[in-house]
């Protein structure tokens, strides 16, 4: 059978598939076998990064969607991409006008793994160890607005908040959240290693070699009750240095899916090729791209210096010589398909201008060129970052006014760095914890911020953030969201570049890839079966 590419449509709350993918007689695996799925997500554990899997340290796209299947949390985002839905809950809502206590109550029969119960003091002791370890990663954040926890009996939880938070059903239905129990996990440290446990649809087991995860055996877990409704019995996702190798194995049979991180040249093959038996599956994407600003550096301590680089660079000539099609152009931190989303650095930089950027400098008696080094992961974000920080030089340089240079690191030793500020400029990609707009805005701007930004603007930490919570509607909530881009736009501790789709690819016996991922980059193994060949 023809390899067939699938679009979705991209709009965030109605992300309904209109496509599925066929079975065909030629793929590799039979019926009930593991379904083996590729990523080139690497999962180290380190002296800085000790813990990457447990859920009050995790805070990347990767380590994330370990946890999605193995930890389970109140609330869980539908495959639809909509309103969150109770998961672990078999209710939750808020009790109160203001948006400030809201209660969930347990499904009745929960169990972890191992067989012991579930209960409200658990979800109680798991959201109060993520918020009193206060991991370096800044995850903890996302619950900052929990004043407390209270717990009515075994099986009724109910949240306290500090002030009106709108998205908080979102934020229980994150990693951070998920609900672990008390004999595995200790209250005043995180859990070094890759050992997981809890109550979500699959255990899990971990291949180690040189403390890295490079094979993650999920089996259905038999005491799992939930939304969710997993289609197989067992997947297997592992981890390789390339895409280049991942594509490999693909095509030998020896995986059935591939996931991020594809290259921009395996998508424009498997697009053209209309004769494999190999099906792309292309899907809306959240994902961003930026570059992050220690603003603290003398190099680029003066937003004069941060204005002309917005000023000069080109974000459509960039996307058109990297990624194609395959992303486009982005003015804020919020992505074009959210809602409250605003163009606000083309609304004050308009077209690419080295005259206006010289102007900027000028005028804060900057001198030029600019000396700068732009850092960037080499083994985290896909192969195309390396060809997309040397065309950011190109133009950098090509202006006149910078003298830049770029260096590349693996991300086990690039993060660490970056959050201890020893990065001036550096670039950065972010999957959204949910479709929302303050997840795109609190995580880099707010108080504990994920980058350890020493930016502090106190109108949007005080005031503009806390308004926007306040609102159910994210209509209404668009007021105070457009004056937080335009206040980044102007001060530019983030510059953003480009927002992304997404893509996986699967042998054509494969079913439920569309669902596989969804719009913030979650795998959702649960979706995945094999169909008959025909």
């Amino acid at each position: 059978m023809n390899r067939k590419t699938l679009v979705l449509p991209a709009v965030v709350g109605l992300l309904a598939p209109v496509l599925a993918a066929c079975g065909g007689s030629d793929s590799g695996g039979k019926s009930g076998d593991a379904i083996v799925v590729g990523t080139t997500d690497g999962f180290t554990a380190s002296s800085d990064a000790p813990a990457p899997v447990d859920p009050a340290y995790a805070y990347d796209v990767g380590s994330w969607n370990i946890l999605r299947q193995t930890v389970q949390t109140l609330m869980v985002q539908p495959r639809g991409d909509g309103e969150p839905e109770p998961e672990a809950a078999e209710s939750c809502g808020f009790t109160d006008t203001g948006n400030e206590r809201y209660a969930c109550k347990l499904r009745s029969g929960l169990k972890f793994a191992n067989g012991d119960k579930v209960t409200a003091a658990d979800v109680k002791f798991s959201i109060d160890r993520a918020l009193s370890l206060e991991a370096d990663s800044g995850v903890f954040a996302l619950l900052s607005t929990i004043d407390t926890v209270e717990t009515q009996g075994e099986n009724e939880v109910i949240f306290h908040l500090k002030t009106a938070d709108a998205t908080f059903p979102f934020k229980l239905s994150t990693p951070v959240a998920g609900i672990v129990s008390p004999k595995n996990y200790e209250k005043g440290k995180l859990r070094d290693g890759f050992q997981i446990d809890g109550s979500g649809p699959y255990t899990m087991q971990a291949e180690v070699q040189n403390n890295q995860l490079v094979k993650a055996t999920f089996t259905k877990n038999p005491t799992y009750k939930g939304l969710l409704k997993p289609k197989n019995d067992k997947v297997v996702l592992e981890s390789f240095k390339d895409a280049d190798s991942m594509g490999t194995a693909l095509d030998k049979g020896d995986i059935d899916v591939m996931t991020r991180t594809m290259s921009p040249e395996q998508i424009r093959k498997l697009q053209n090729d209309a004769t494999g038996n190999i099906n792309l599956v292309e899907m809306p994407g959240l994902e961003i791209r930026y570059l992050g600003f220690n603003t603290d550096a003398t190099t680029v301590k003066s937003k004069a210096v941060r204005q002309a680089m917005a000023q000069v660079i080109d974000r459509s000539a960039l996307v058109s010589k990297v990624y194609g099609t395959q992303a486009q152009a982005l003015y804020s931190l919020v992505p074009a398909t959210i809602t409250g989303h605003t163009n606000a650095f083309f609304n004050k930089y308009s077209d690419p201008s080295v005259a206006k950027a010289r102007t900027v400098l000028n005028k804060a008696n900057i001198t030029t060129p600019v000396k700068l080094t732009l850092h960037y992961t080499t083994d985290h974000y896909g192969s195309a970052t390396a060809k997309e920080f040397e065309v950011l030089k190109e133009q950098l340089n090509a202006s006149g006014l910078f003298d830049v240079s770029v260096q590349g690191t693996p991300w086990d030793k690039f993060r660490p760095a970056e959050k201890k500020g020893q990065y001036d400029v550096y670039g950065m990609g972010w999957f959204p914890d949910f479709p929302d707009a303050d997840n795109y805005l609190a995580p880099f701007l707010d108080k504990d911020n994920t980058l350890g930004s020493p930016y502090d603007n106190s109108q949007i930490r005080n005031d503009l953030i806390p308004q926007s919570r306040r609102e159910a509607d994210r209509l209404t909530a668009s007021r105070s969201l457009t004056d937080i881009q335009d206040i980044v736009a102007d001060d530019v501790p983030i510059l953003p570049l480009w927002q992304g789709k997404q893509y996986v690819a699967t042998r054509d016996d494969i079913t439920g890839s569309e669902y596989a991922m969804n719009s913030s980059s979650t795998l959702q193994l649960w979706e995945l079966g094999r169909g008959v060949g025909g």
